[in-house]
């Protein structure tokens, strides 16, 4: 043992767990004794804090490799991969299990309230659990932002929505559904008995030590319930603005304006274009010791230290008017209002801006002008719009085709006039392989248009505010449009005919 302790330690190496065959590899989990491959050789690994209980278990097994210790850094990482792997194969062992007869008597009260624990490490719970633990795993290795687990007649499915676009991940039989939703229910703390009305919730799970909070939603169905679970983000996965991918036209229109000390910066698309990450990326931008920032969300999508954060509940009477009101007596300098969705909240907004406030926002609306002209028509006059919004920034997400496996789309051509694209150019489809788990898409891109509202534009207002003058007003001056830069993918390479139609092209 002594001999042991004083071999010198691999340092800051990265390993891949190796599966030994007759090795039960939960126990080897369980004594902390891992296998991996160091210069082409199978060794036994651990590291100096769980030396003697792997060391014991070690030489109970009848095999023979070089025992080695690791730092704690290295020993750590190749410990989760260890309980990545295992997690990996709970959906199939899931599966497995739920081909035989499950009865809700099988999963005992107490087995399903236990949601303390890592849940990649919670070695004896019931299946039901292990599956559900299994999916939020599943669901943050493939980098989906929501997990939908519906019920069908006979049968039942989970989906992930990754990069925007939903796809199956699992087929279930109605009796696991049922058990799924019912734990999800109550780690929800969500009434287990009631199937009838719609029901929302949060909870959190740990993986691998990170804590990720989830909103939950359930909604009777013909065939039963549907869930909804929304990934929420953490503080540490806000973007910096450098990195949100906006063009350097585009960034070096909004940063400046990030500096001003009153006025309404508007952010704007349709659901899961990534408006609430760009304004969180604002506020991380703008956040300092000096400022008091406060946010009123529906819901709070990513929890940040450095501010003040409000979520909204309508069934007390919290509503974003209600909530910007108390903001105003609390001393703000910066407001971020989640979504504008009607006059009230308009209109606050508007004398927030007015009275000194930076005020950051939302709005669902298709483009940048299209903003102006709803304000308009929810009763904002065209002189404080004029005098309180200093610019429009209309964003969406693309997907990007994978380099590995895109392929010469010859269909594009058959609609070249009809999206008004240059002919005797290369476009590119969707394919699929396996670096891009075969969806033809690797990752996704983000592409805005942005208005200032600079002086020609306000005098512009003073006689119009139908949106195709603005827009052909906008347009001779060199503006440049979402299906611009849509348009502007394609030709590169970068996108598909099909996702461009689908983001927006020619939507205007």
């Amino acid at each position: 043992m002594k001999d042991i302790l004083s071999f010198e330690p691999y340092h800051d190496i990265d390993l891949k767990p190796v599966e030994i065959e007759g090795v039960d590899t939960k126990q080897t989990l369980k004594n902390y004794l891992l296998f991996a491959n160091i210069e082409d050789k199978t060794v036994a690994c651990s590291s100096k804090e769980y030396l003697p209980v792997s060391l014991a278990y070690f030489a109970k097994l009848d095999i023979e490799y070089p025992f080695v210790i690791l730092d704690d850094d290295s020993y750590e990482k190749l410990y989760n991969k260890y309980l990545e792997l295992k997690a990996d194969k709970e959906i199939v062992s899931m599966q497995e299990s739920s081909e035989e007869d499950t009865s809700e008597e099988e999963f005992s009260l107490t087995e399903f309230l236990r949601t303390s624990s890592d849940i990649l490490s919670s070695e004896e719970s019931a299946p039901i659990i292990k599956f559900v633990n299994s999916l939020f795993y599943q669901a943050i290795k493939k980098r989906a932002s929501d997990i939908h687990i519906e019920t069908h007649e006979k049968s039942g499915e989970v989906r992930f929505r990754i990069d925007g676009v939903l796809s199956k991940n699992a087929d279930l039989d109605t009796g696991i559904v049922k058990l799924i939703i019912s734990r999800i229910k109550v780690i929800s703390n969500l009434d287990i008995s009631e199937n009838r009305i719609p029901q929302d919730g949060r909870t959190q799970v740990k993986i691998s030590g990170k804590t990720l909070d989830v909103r939950v939603s359930i909604l009777p169905t013909y065939y039963g319930e549907k869930v909804v679970m929304r990934i929420l983000m953490q503080s540490e996965d806000i973007p910096h603005i450098d990195e949100l991918g906006f063009s350097k036209a585009i960034s070096n229109h909004f940063e400046p304006l990030l500096n001003h000390s009153h006025g309404i910066i508007l952010v704007t698309g349709p659901t899961g274009s990534g408006k609430s990450t760009t304004l969180h990326a604002f506020l991380q931008k703008i956040a300092t010791p000096t400022k008091n920032i406060i946010t009123v969300e529906d819901p709070v999508e990513y929890k940040a230290d450095n501010i003040n954060q409000i979520q909204i509940n309508e069934k007390v009477g919290l509503t974003f008017a209600s909530a910007l009101r108390s903001i105003l007596r609390q001393d703000p300098d910066v407001i971020m209002i989640g979504e504008i969705r009607d006059e009230e909240t308009a209109t606050m907004a508007i004398r927030a801006a007015l009275t000194g406030h930076l005020v950051l926002s939302t709005l669902h609306t298709n483009n940048s002008i299209a903003t102006i002209t709803r304000l308009h028509d929810m009763g904002i006059e065209p002189f404080l719009l004029s005098s309180s919004i200093l610019g429009v920034l209309s964003q969406r997400l693309v997907r990007i085709l994978c380099p590995h496996c895109k392929e010469e789309d010859t269909l594009a051509e058959n609609y070249i006039d009809q999206y008004d694209l240059p002919k005797d150019r290369v476009y590119y489809k969707a394919n699929g392989c396996k670096e891009c788990n075969y969806t033809g898409y690797k990752t996704r891109k983000v592409i805005g248009e942005f208005l200032k509202l600079d002086n020609d534009l306000k005098e512009l207002f003073k006689t119009t505010m139908n949106e195709h003058e603005i827009k052909n007003f906008l347009l001779k001056k060199g503006y440049r449009t979402l299906t611009d830069e849509l348009k502007e993918l394609l030709l590169r390479g970068e996108t598909s005919l099909e996702e461009a139609v689908r983001v927006g092209l020619n939507d205007e």
